[in-house]
């Protein structure tokens, strides 16, 4: 009569044997793994553990939101030319000459002109998304401000008629015209397109850190 016993010994020893393959296969790629994120650093674990949980990286780059990244930049500053200039001012008279009834002043100015682009006027129609891609109608760049520094501008001269007193608003009018000459003089040298560059370079960094990989800029 056949031992009944047999055959569950048999398959005993064959669970017992598939077992300890499965242990030790398990053994050995985790001592593998550890090896390889000691020696790689924590940029090789934290790649390996990203891809075992499934997690991906997502970034929110609608339009509502590139446009508010954008508008909280405000009046974006982008350049800011510093001048020296030499102004003069007068005061004559049609009758008598200069040494009598003139009034004339020069005026050392030093000042700085500052443009760049002013983004709170940026509209949603303004921004087109489209996955990665992204393009955007800058507003054109503008003179923000002329600015003369006091410590810095003087009177270099002044020569006075013997029959008039000084003139109180001479050195008030000279300074304005200080500032138009200054402006003039920026915008002549291109202010207004280095400013328009320097704001494209700093919207498309700006786009990048985003995550956005196609950027127009217009």
């Amino acid at each position: 009569m056949p031992d009944p016993t047999k055959p569950r010994s048999s398959l005993s020893i064959l669970a017992s044997l598939i077992a300890g393959l499965a242990l030790g296969a398990l053994l050995l790629g985790l001592t593998g793994f550890l090896i390889l994120s000691r020696s790689s650093g924590p940029a090789l674990l934290s790649h390996v553990w990203s891809k075992l949980t499934g997690r991906t990286l997502s970034i929110d780059v609608s339009q509502p939101t590139v446009v508010d990244r954008i508008q909280r930049l405000q009046r974006l500053e982008t350049v800011v030319y510093t001048m020296d200039k030499v102004v003069s001012g007068a005061k004559e008279n049609p009758i008598f000459p200069d040494f009598l009834a003139g009034d004339r002043l020069l005026m050392l100015v030093h000042g700085e002109v500052v443009a760049g682009i002013d983004f709170s006027s940026l509209k949603p129609g303004d921004v087109q998304v489209e996955g990665k891609q992204v393009h955007i109608h800058l507003p054109v760049a503008q003179v923000f401000s002329t600015r003369l520094d006091s410590a810095r501008t003087r009177v270099y001269s002044r020569q006075t008629g013997l029959l008039v007193p000084t003139d109180p608003d001479l050195e008030t009018q000279v300074r304005q015209e200080a500032e138009r000459q200054l402006s003039a003089a920026a915008l002549a040298e291109g202010i207004l397109r280095t400013a328009q560059q320097n704001a494209t370079t700093t919207i498309t960094s700006l786009l990048q850190g985003l995550g956005f990989e196609k950027i127009g800029l217009d």
